[in-house]
C-alpha cells in the first residue's frame, strides 16, 4: 500500500507542478478554445488574479506532494481544485476526462490513506 501511495502522490504532484509551471511561465501557447469552455476560461482570466493564484496553489501543493512534505494538508488544499478539474471536463471538455478521473481518484485515495490525520478536524465540539 505504501508503494502505491508514493506512486500516486508523486504522479499527481508532477502533474500539478507541470501544469502550474507551464501556465505561470507561459511555456506553451494556449490552445484555441471554443464554446462554453472558451467562455469559462475567459471568465477566469477576466478576474486578473484568479489564474495566477490557482496555479500558485497548484505549484505549492504539487511540490509538497512530490517531496512528501505536508501531504495530508496538500491533499485537502488541492481537493477543491481536483473536483473542479473533474467537473469542467465532465461538462465542458470531455476529451480530458480520463486525466481528470485519475486526479480525482488519486486525491480520494490519498485522503483515504491519510484519513487518521483528519479525525481531529471532524470532531463535533
Amino acid at each position: 500500500m505504501k508503494i502505491a501511495v508514493i506512486i500516486v502522490r508523486v504522479l499527481m504532484g508532477l502533474m500539478f507542478v507541470f501544469s502550474a509551471i507551464v501556465v505561470l511561465f507561459k511555456l506553451m501557447p494556449t490552445p484555441e478554445l471554443t464554446g462554453n469552455m472558451k467562455t469559462f476560461n475567459e471568465g477566469l482570466a477576466a478576474s486578473g488574479y484568479f489564474m495566477p493564484f490557482l496555479k500558485s496553489v497548484e505549484l505549492i501543493a504539487g511540490i509538497a506532494l512530490v517531496l512528501g512534505f505536508f501531504v495530508p494538508l496538500a491533499t485537502v488544499v488541492i481537493f477543491p481544485i481536483t473536483i473542479n478539474i473533474f467537473l469542467v471536463h465532465l461538462f465542458l471538455a470531455p476529451e480530458g476526462l480520463p486525466v481528470a478521473i485519475f486526479m480525482l481518484a488519486g486525491n480520494l485515495f490519498l485522503a483515504y490513506y491519510y484519513r487518521k490525520n483528519y479525525t481531529s478536524m471532524l470532531v463535533v465540539k
